[in-house]
């Protein structure tokens, strides 16, 4: 089964979640924001996907981060702060028994259904 991560009132989220209804596709959701992120799943998102990829830069949250935060980001600082602030983290990620994905694109999703 995949496992849907983001945040339940974003647009792309929403996107998602109706794709994947549409297209029968069983899914679990995690919204950070409810079920939270801890330390072991920010490692794993980090290990499985480079930090240009897993950190939403075009974001409000993004901006409205100090300066020196935003130059400081690491793989050893995102951690803390995708805890801290999990609408830094570009959604949707989805987690498949392939592995992640990153992208609300349909023929990508499209493609992970051929695949399942």
């Amino acid at each position: 089964m995949l496992t849907l991560y983001g945040i339940a009132n974003c647009d792309t989220i929403r996107k998602t979640r109706h794709w994947l209804d549409a297209h029968g596709v069983a899914y679990h959701f995690h919204d950070y924001r409810k079920d939270g992120i801890d330390a072991a799943l920010c490692t794993t998102l980090l290990q499985a996907l480079p930090l240009a990829t897993l950190i939403n830069t075009r974001g409000t949250t993004w901006r409205a981060l100090p300066q020196e935060t935003r130059l400081a980001l690491s793989i050893d600082t995102a951690p803390a702060l995708m805890q801290a602030a999990p609408a830094l983290i570009r959604r949707p990620l989805l987690h498949t028994p392939a592995g992640w994905l990153s992208s609300a694109d349909p023929s990508v999703l499209a493609t992970l259904l051929e695949h399942s």
